[in-house]
């Protein structure tokens, strides 16, 4: 017979597990939203519609500065983008850095992580052409994965920065 004890620690362990050593907390703090805000100001590089689509990804990732959230795949996502952890190889190999250093910038830089979410959309975006089958691609290779992501960052955008977001004609998802 399994005591309450017993089962309190299980689930301890097992919230442990999932966190995998997270520095940060997941609550967002405002000291930290605000880094975050900066970073993604500065990777749109003054282009407003770029920015408003990090915001997007932003609000639908939902991650935080030390954020490693395990996927049931054994990846992780990192950072405040959540940027996945299969990504560190090909990054480290592109900057000429050990992953163990990528995968640490991407948890705890706001701006490394947001600057390689603007170079995984807009990589996505010039191989797609497509914006929204960009904004699918950042979160999978799936196409059936990308619309609905694709359609909750539309969400998250139009409660961003209300239902002018989109101009007319624009193709935006209902």
């Amino acid at each position: 017979m399994v005591t309450i004890g017993k089962r309190i620690a299980a689930l301890m362990a097992l919230i442990i597990w999932q966190s995998e050593g997270l520095a940060a907390t997941s609550g967002h703090d405002a000291a930290d939203e605000r880094r975050v805000a900066s970073c993604i100001r500065q990777a749109a590089g003054g282009r407003k519609w770029l920015e408003v689509t990090l915001w997007g990804l932003r609000d639908q990732e939902g991650g935080w500065i030390g954020a490693a959230v395990p996927n049931r795949d054994g990846s992780h996502d990192l950072g405040p983008l959540q940027i996945n952890s299969w990504w560190v190889p090909k990054i480290a190999e592109m900057l000429e850095r050990r992953p163990e250093d990528v995968r640490r910038w991407l948890r705890y830089d706001p701006c490394f992580n947001t600057n390689t979410a603007r170079w995984i959309f807009v990589t996505a975006l010039a191989s797609t052409g497509s914006y929204w089958t960009a904004v699918g691609v950042y979160h999978s290779p799936n196409s059936d994965r990308q619309r609905g992501y694709a359609i909750s960052v539309a969400h998250h955008l139009r409660r961003r920065f209300g239902g002018t977001v989109f101009p007319s004609g624009s193709g935006r998802h209902r």
